[in-house]
């Protein structure tokens, strides 16, 4: 009886420790990541917005912030700034990034039951890789069907449709599912260790020992 009263208030201290540490992470993280939100959407803006130009094959005319909303503006490097085909795509920052704090607090609440630490920056770098790959999507869907419509390419059906399916895979499934993915990553690898790779022993050692053996029986 002493040992299931001592498991179960361990265990209710666990619970009561886990739920501290995620409403305190919460609220912090919260206040945190309302004021370096725009800087981050901007420095995830603008690489992806580099690399979107350079696959498309356009020139970036500009790129701004106005609060919550990032403006990228295009133009088709072969024609040239003279040639009236800017064409501007407008990224909310909040829409892929209004789960951060939730996911941060589920990382934080996970802190004590990691034993391999380096697990987060796996799990922040799978973050920003999610808020990058919304970005770079939604501007190459945009901008596919813009440049489609006003006949400076020709794509196909099935390049139209690629981007629009990746947008909103992402867009629906992943951003939206954010702070479970980060969570069952974390959940799923919590005890992983570094296993160390045991050298065999040399030969030359093994052979001592057999001839050892041997004239212990002799004798």
């Amino acid at each position: 009886m002493d040992n299931q009263n001592n498991s179960k208030q361990s265990l209710k201290s666990i619970i009561i420790k886990t739920a501290v540490i995620f409403v305190v992470s919460y609220i912090i993280s919260l206040l945190i990541w309302l004021f370096i939100k725009g800087y981050y959407g901007m420095a995830i803006t603008t690489i992806a917005s580099y690399l979107v130009s350079l696959v498309k094959g356009l020139d970036i005319t500009e790129i701004v912030r106005n609060k919550d909303i990032i403006s990228v503006g295009f133009i088709p490097d072969q024609y040239g700034l003279t040639q009236v085909i800017k064409t501007t795509i407008y990224i909310p920052i909040s829409n892929y990034t209004f789960n951060a704090p939730l996911t941060f607090a589920i990382m934080a609440a996970f802190y004590p039951f990691i034993k391999r630490k380096w697990l987060y920056a796996e799990a922040l770098a799978i973050l920003i890789f999610v808020h990058f790959l919304f970005v770079f999507t939604l501007e190459g869907q945009k901008i596919t069907t813009v440049m489609t419509a006003q006949g400076f390419e020709n794509p196909g059906n099935v390049t139209i449709i690629f981007w629009e399916f990746l947008w909103g895979f992402v867009d629906n499934m992943v951003v939206r599912f954010e702070p479970f993915l980060i969570g069952a990553y974390l959940f799923l690898l919590r005890n992983s260790e570094n296993v160390k790779k045991i050298k065999p022993e040399k030969p030359t050692q093994m052979k001592a020992t057999k001839k050892k053996k041997a004239t212990k029986k002799k004798r």
